[in-house]
Formats: C-alpha cells, sequence, structure tokens
C-alpha cells in the first residue's frame, strides 16, 4: 500500500441484507478486493445491512466507480447502494461496535484489546486486526479454528505455515495449543503489521513473510483461509508444503469439491469437510501421513 496510514481512506459500501444473500456479498465484495465486512442490525428497527471496506488510497476515483457500479449489475436498486468515504481510523473502529469476546471450539476464545479475558479457563487470544482480515467472528475462520484445535488435540505439529494470515490469528492460535514454530505468509503489509503487533500482544514467536506465494519448504500443518479461487491457483505450490494436514477454508459449500480436487490431484487425500452456515473448510493429508493412520 503505497499511501502512508495517514493519508489512507476507505470506502465503506453499504446494501440491504435482503437485497443479496451472504454468500453472493461475500462473492461480490471478494471480486472487489474488501479489506472486511460486517453485518449490522440496527437496534431500533430490526434493519439490517450488509456493510464492506475498500481501500481507496490509490486509484480512488476509478475503484470508487468499479465499486459503486457492482451492485447495479447485481440487480440492486440505486437507492439501495450507500457509499460512505472513511478516513483510516474511522474504519479502524468500524468494525469494534459489532466485535465481542466469543469462546470458539472446546478451548479458545478470541476476544478484542477492550473486551475481558475469560474466566473459564479457555485459551486467550487477543486481536488488534487494525486494516488486515481475521477477528474470529466469520464462519470460515471458526472452522479452521476448531479444525486447528482438533489437529493440536491430537498430536502439536512442529511446523505450521498460515498462508494468506491476515491478523495472524491462525498461527497464534496453534502456538498457544502446542505448535513449536509458525510461518506467517500475506501478500498485504498491513497484515504483515497486524501479524508482528498480535504476536507481541499474545507473547508468542512467529515467523512473518509479506508474500503472495507458498514457500519451498514442508510444514507439518498448512492452513488457508483464503478464497476459493486463489486456492486453486495455488494448488500445485501450496500442496507441496504439506507434510502432514492441510486446511482450507474460505469457501462456499458449493465451492468444496472444485478446490478438493485441485488437491487430490497433487498427492493429497481429503479426509474430512465441515459446514457452519453457508460456509465450508476441508481438511487433507499427505499420503504417507494417511498410511500411518
Amino acid at each position: 500500500m503505497q499511501a502512508s496510514k495517514h493519508e489512507s481512506r476507505c470506502l465503506e459500501l453499504r446494501i440491504p441484507a435482503d437485497d443479496m444473500t451472504e454468500s453472493e456479498f461475500a462473492m461480490l465484495i471478494g471480486s472487489l478486493n474488501a479489506i472486511g465486512s460486517a453485518e449490522e442490525t440496527h437496534a431500533d428497527t430490526a434493519f439490517t445491512e450488509r456493510v464492506a471496506w475498500f481501500d481507496i488510497s490509490d486509484h480512488g476515483k476509478e475503484l470508487r466507480s468499479a465499486i459503486s457500479t457492482a451492485p447495479l449489475l447485481q440487480g440492486i436498486a440505486p437507492d439501495h447502494i450507500k457509499l460512505n468515504t472513511l478516513a483510516q481510523q474511522d474504519w479502524e473502529t468500524a468494525w469494534q461496535k459489532d466485535w465481542q469476546a466469543s469462546p470458539v471450539g472446546q478451548s479458545l476464545w478470541v476476544r478484542p484489546s477492550f473486551c475481558a479475558a475469560p474466566t473459564d479457563g479457555r485459551i486467550d487470544i487477543v486481536l488488534d486486526p487494525g486494516m488486515a482480515f481475521g477477528t474470529g467472528t466469520h464462519p470460515t475462520t471458526q472452522l479452521c479454528l476448531k479444525a486447528i484445535e482438533r489437529v493440536c488435540a491430537e498430536k502439536p505439529p512442529a511446523t505450521l505455515l498460515d498462508m494468506g494470515a491476515g491478523s495472524g490469528l491462525l498461527a497464534i492460535a496453534a502456538l498457544k495449543l502446542g505448535a513449536g514454530s509458525a510461518l506467517a505468509i500475506d501478500m498485504e503489509q498491513d497484515s504483515v503489521d497486524a501479524c508482528r503487533a498480535n504476536a507481541d500482544i499474545n507473547g508468542v514467536t512467529l515467523q512473518i513473510q509479506l508474500d503472495d506465494t507458498p514457500p519451498s519448504q514442508s510444514f507439518d500443518l498448512v492452513v488457508a483461509n483464503i478464497l476459493a479461487a486463489p486456492l486453486v491457483w495455488m494448488a500445485k505450490e501450496l500442496a507441496a508444503c504439506v507434510s502432514g494436514h492441510l486446511i482450507l477454508s474460505g469457501l462456499l459449500a458449493e465451492q468444496v469439491d472444485d478446490v478438493a480436487a485441485a488437491y487430490i490431484a497433487e498427492g493429497l487425500i481429503e479426509m474430512r469437510r465441515d459446514t457452519q452456515g453457508e460456509w465450508a473448510s476441508v481438511e487433507l493429508i499427505h499420503a504417507i501421513d494417511s498410511q500411518k493412520e
């Protein structure tokens, strides 16, 4: 991101929830490279909106035109589309008003720094995502966290790769669940900065790398919560990183077959699928590891 944080601007898009399903909205904003999203229900009217935020620091006029036009092409009425320009500090507080601490799985507690720590012995994970994805509230993130928890309960991995790490939540959770070491990779500098800050907050050592391709080494556990298309594109390189388990998410349920097939073609074996609402995750395993089981 070329613009400084002081100069950064964000475009906020709001659409009535009745106009698009969650999956339709996710596909729309994913194609436009949204930096965050939420669903907001007004307490006094019960009116629900789908909200997304986009960085318009660079090429603002062109991006604003694309973002305003895309919902129209999906049949959304012009007067149902709301666009607001926010300064970065406004964006960074926009997600806070709807994000609360939440238990995940059997043992995790994910919270922003302004919420209280758990009192029931759960593993406390504190996040400040800034402009990076990953607060633990989205179904795909929760599916990943539950899968990581399950794998770590069987045998904590000695090495872990979090590809497309966002805030670093998945890697940090794995480290707190007993993983030996973790490498977080993301293509956005904001995400790299968030990973570093969140690792410090949680007192864990996290290797962090700015990149958009998987590394050349292999890992006991690989996790990638991205989107279906990039997961298919990087199947060959990402599958080569897997020496044990692979957890993939960021998927709509109807996309799992195609994504799983891309990795099965690279020699991995599908072990499990899980769904939460419209969303899904798939777990695969290295063929040699499967023989051990």
